[in-house]
């Protein structure tokens, strides 16, 4: 039975979604077939007709593939070392190797060009070694592009692999040795199975984040095409309808591979019967595993950090100070000096830091509204209401991007449209968009783990429906919500792939002044920019996360 409460929730709810998530889609749709006032395929067959547009599509899809492939290569290994074996250093670097997930993509991309990039440390300490006349490589195209990625992704594999270590039972693997298994048959036919779950959804979420990036290939790409720098050219080109074509077939392909995965991955969870205990690390014994287990642990995630602590090396450099050298020849503060008195450069900041915060901050009053009806109410319509809520997380930016700016493009209030392009407030509604998902599935887990009998309890009291969502939901929900927008808010903070589409000069965010001063050749600015702002969303989620634990063991206690 429906209370007069839920359905004044419903109806917002659903409307928002369908406003902001479905509605500016069907704009792109209509748009991408309506041409000179009529309706026609034309842009659809010129599309696949093109040798170009399906390359790009490809490429899309191979470098999503072969970013999972090489993610893979990296995270599994790495989890395994750190969670299975003890050794010194172990918790120092184990945690280290999850830096990168702070990191912005286009700050993660600016560091490896500095250090591997044809005129980069790393690229002509190899050239003077050699005694090479060119540089030996030179960092562009498709294999460009999955090093990077595969630098930054690594880290769903190596988060999720050794998460699901902790969870493992040892009883099974124990169970096959007593019976003659070997170790290698052991680890193929036990303990990758029971891993499966967390493999797959690492893989997925590597798959999507591969299919939505822009900064790599915008970087790297060169000649190499991709539907999302397709997107954005066609865009800037003025080629507006093929720009909507390509942004339907990038939303189709990227909804269909998920499909597909999802498909791949059901039917495939195993349960492991035992106690409940998670695996034991086994100590080193033999001397030479002694030696090479922390060497290639620790010397993997130090090679891994390498162009994070080349940017800020980088940082220090004043302008014209690095050249044809390997390294820098001075050395200054100035660049961060300049940074906090120069409006120039301090403005992006601010920006950034207002739009994240505002579109932050109505997530967590949405999503929380959103959870509660998708988690306490039942209603015909749910899994609706659950596809809509996680529909932008399946979209890239790039789509979302180009949505948003057709349908808010012109000022119709009588059919939901309002000119918001140009202004300051179209960016923190695409990060509003963009981070629904995210901040609702917090929502959701954490609604699910208290008693609903607790909020009927407050009702029985004589409680109306908003002090029971006051004085018990929220401060129960309160963590895990948290949780979700602290990470809503590091995404918004170095959001690039929307903001390029839609900022203005008054309004560009942080990433975009850091592209700008690497597109002047202002290296140290750049990387002053990207140090600063990966140093904002380390200390805020540092601080929020020690408010999370220290409300998850609040609501514990209680």
């Amino acid at each position: 039975m429906r209370t007069k409460a839920s359905l004044w929730l419903l109806v917002p709810t659903f409307g928002v979604l369908l406003w902001l998530v479905l509605y500016p889609h069907l704009f792109v749709v209509g748009d991408s077939i309506w041409i000179d006032g009529a309706l026609s395929l034309e842009g659809y067959r010129q599309f696949f007709s093109s040798r170009a547009q399906l390359e790009a599509l490809w490429g899309s899809v191979w470098i999503s593939l072969g970013s999972v492939a090489l993610s893979a290569l990296i995270g599994i290994p790495l989890a395994f070392l750190f969670t299975r074996f003890d050794f010194p250093g172990r918790t120092v670097f184990g945690a280290l190797a999850a830096l990168p997930v702070l990191l912005p993509p286009l700050v993660g991309v600016i560091a490896f060009l500095f250090l591997y990039g044809e005129s980069g440390i790393f690229t002509r300490t190899v050239q003077l070694v050699l005694g090479l006349e060119r540089p030996p490589w030179r960092l562009v195209g498709g294999g460009a592009i999955l090093l990077v990625h595969a630098y930054s992704m690594y880290v769903y594999f190596y988060l999720f692999t050794a998460a699901g270590l902790a969870r493992l039972d040892d009883s099974a693997a124990e169970a096959a040795a007593s019976l003659g298994a070997s170790r290698w048959r052991i680890f193929w036919r036990v303990t990758l199975p029971m891993l499966s779950p967390s493999l797959m959804a690492a893989s997925i979420l590597v798959f999507m984040t591969s299919m939505a990036s822009f900064s790599a290939p915008y970087i790297f790409g060169g000649g190499f095409r991709v539907l999302t720098t397709q997107i954005f050219n066609s865009k800037m080109s003025g080629e507006l309808t093929m720009a909507m074509v390509e942004t339907v077939v990038l939303a189709t392909a990227s909804l269909l591979f998920l499909w597909i995965l999802r498909r791949f991955d059901r039917g495939r969870e195993f349960a492991a019967v035992g106690k409940g205990v998670g695996g034991r690390r086994r100590a080193v014994q033999a001397p030479w595993a002694r030696l090479l287990i922390p060497v290639v642990g620790i010397g993997g995630v130090l090679v891994l950090l390498l162009p994070h602590l080349t940017l800020v090396l980088v940082s220090f450099v004043p302008e014209g100070a690095w050249t044809i050298q390997i390294l820098p020849t001075r050395y200054t503060l100035d660049n961060y000096r300049d940074l906090f008195t120069s409006p120039q450069l301090w403005t992006p900041v601010l920006n950034s830091l207002q739009m994240a915060t505002l579109a932050t901050a109505g997530n967590l009053v949405f999503c929380f509204l959103v959870a509660y009806v998708l988690v306490r109410k039942r209603f015909r319509g749910k899994g609706a209401l659950l596809t809509l809520t996680m529909l932008p997380w399946a979209l890239p930016g790039t789509v979302i991007a180009i949505a948003l700016a057709t349908t808010f493009s012109v000022n119709q209030p009588w059919a939901g449209r309002f000119l918001l392009v140009g202004s300051f407030w179209i960016l923190p509604l695409a990060y509003f968009i963009r981070n629904i998902p995210l901040v609702a599935q917090a929502a959701m887990a954490s609604f699910r783990q208290y008693d609903p009998e607790l909020e009927e309890a407050s009702q029985s009291l004589g409680a109306d429906w908003f002090t029971t969502m006051r004085r018990v939901a929220a401060p129960l929900v309160l963590p895990g919500l948290m949780a979700g927008g602290l990470l809503a808010w590091v995404a918004a903070l170095g959001e690039f792939v929307s903001s390029i589409l839609l900022y203005t000069h008054r309004s560009r965010p942080i990433s975009i002044e850091i592209l700008s001063q690497l597109r002047g050749f202002d290296f140290g600015a750049a990387a002053a920019l990207g140090v600063v702002l990966a140093a904002l969303m380390t200390l805020v989620f540092a601080l929020g996360g020690r408010y999370v634990r220290g409300g998850l063991a609040g609501t514990t206690g209680r």
